[in-house]
């Protein structure tokens, strides 16, 4: 399923008219669901393709054509409605994108935008589905596409069957995982017509580019605003400081380093420590680390 506590409900509109009904998201425990607002028109410049044979020109089309959507989209409503799009020109019906971000390191914050009905969506969450989703599983161990299989939920027979009774039929997920160590999860799927090994031949480039198109697109909208940042900018000195701390030096060895008295390194951890509201050097370290603040 994706993981997908935070869904939401779409009226099946036109693909022709193309503005797709969103209510609300569902907020539960640690997964937050978007708010979208009611109506959200998919961006100018997206044109989905056809159901025709997918050769190398209609790739590149396709491509070309979701990244120009991509490239006026400034919001994630934007964004979303340009990925569903896409989606939908690939023949399903529901899209889902999962952000796991890689702070707290003890409990990671997951943020999800799909397009799911609401009853499904409160239905996962009250079962706790999240935690025995297999899917899920597969997308924090392997990188690797995964079609949604009897099989595959076989352990969890109960959440397989409401889902299917929810539309949810017919599916494929990919996980994608950046340098900073933030995580996301693409997944469509559909309630009709089983996708076939013809049909992953032929449609799988464009699937496989949609999952980073939606981790680069998205991730950057999403990510600054649920990550913990600095009060204020980090000096380039104290950058420098907290570079050294992550390889393991003392204080005394990053004076040496960088020609600095011991109370100088001392103050300007101190005040990173303050910029990132962190309980301590370490802390304040990780946490600069996986917001990207030391690339």
């Amino acid at each position: 399923m994706g993981g997908r506590i935070g869904a939401c409900d779409r009226s099946h509109g036109s693909r022709n008219n193309r503005r797709y009904a969103l209510p609300p998201c569902v907020r539960a425990g640690l997964t937050i669901g978007l708010h979208l607002p009611s109506v959200i028109p998919a961006p100018p410049g997206f044109t989905p393709p056809r159901e025709v044979a997918y050769t190398e020109v209609s790739v590149q089309q396709f491509n070309e054509s979701l990244l120009t959507a991509l490239d006026t989209a400034t919001s994630e409503d934007a964004v979303f409605a340009a990925l569903l799009s896409a989606a939908q020109g690939l023949g399903f019906e529901h899209l889902a994108y999962g952000l796991r971000l890689a702070v707290p390191v003890s409990n990671p914050k997951v943020i999800t935008l799909n397009n799911y009905p609401l009853t499904w969506q409160e239905r996962y969450q009250k079962a706790g589905y999240i935690a025995v989703d297999p899917s899920v599983r597969h997308g924090v161990l392997s990188r690797k596409p995964l079609v949604w299989t009897d099989d595959v939920f076989e352990p969890v027979r109960d959440l397989w069957e409401e889902a299917r009774d929810h539309g949810l039929r017919y599916g494929w997920a990919q996980s994608s995982l950046d340098g900073s160590g933030v995580g996301g999860m693409l997944t469509l799927s559909r309630s009709a017509d089983l996708l076939s090994e013809s049909e992953l031949a032929e449609k799988e480039t464009q699937m496989r580019w949609l999952v980073q198109a939606a981790h680069l697109s998205l991730s950057r909208l999403m990510q600054p605003k649920y990550t913990m940042q600095p009060d204020s900018p980090l000096t380039p000195r104290e950058i420098e400081v907290l570079k050294w701390s992550a390889d393991g030096k003392t204080a005394n060895e990053i004076g040496d380093i960088l020609s600095i008295a011991v109370p100088t390194v001392n103050f300007h951890i101190k005040n990173v420590v303050l910029k990132m509201k962190a309980a301590n050097k370490t802390a304040a370290v990780v946490r600069a680390l996986m917001s990207g603040l030391l690339n």
